[in-house]
């Protein structure tokens, strides 16, 4: 399995993954168009020409991104491509010099395998709950708001 940057070929598979946990409500759902427009922030996770897992890292501002469609194949579940495409993430922001990182989650244990640490939601900039308005859970959100401070060094 190897862990890459999608391309545009790849990006159909990625709509059916994140059509399929929207529809369980574990993602929000994002339109074919936006997966176009935002095809390099997205990883993929390959299994012999299969694509089993996607996540993106979208930037926001000059000092925070978010990581988010995380999504994995139930049938390739704990078998550590989340982990892998989360490193995968963390590593460009780094490299980019992003300094802080945050994720809206259901599973805060698996992130703060991460040194993500559990925040108030008014801790981030409105802008942040933007997306919310398209999930089915608002306004009665289950997700925990997490922040990640990279050390740049």
């Amino acid at each position: 399995m190897e862990v890459r940057k999608a391309k545009l070929s790849d990006i159909k598979y990625i709509y059916k993954l994140i059509l399929y946990f929207s529809k369980k409500g574990d993602v929000i759902p994002r339109p074919l168009a936006e997966l176009y427009e935002s095809v390099r922030e997205f990883f993929v996770c390959e299994d012999r020409d299969l694509i089993v897992g996607a996540c993106s890292l979208h930037i926001l501002w000059e000092d925070l991104a978010e990581i988010r469609s995380l999504v994995v194949s139930e049938e390739y579940h704990r078998q550590g491509i989340g982990s892998k495409l989360i490193e995968a993430c963390l590593k460009e922001a780094k490299e980019l010099g992003i300094p802080k990182i945050f994720v809206l989650t259901t599973s805060p244990d698996f992130f703060k395998k991460f040194g993500f640490k559990e925040v108030h939601k008014q801790e981030l900039p409105q802008k942040v709950w933007a997306d919310c308005i398209k999930c089915s859970k608002f306004p009665e959100c289950d997700e925990v708001p997490m922040l990640l401070e990279l050390n740049q060094n």
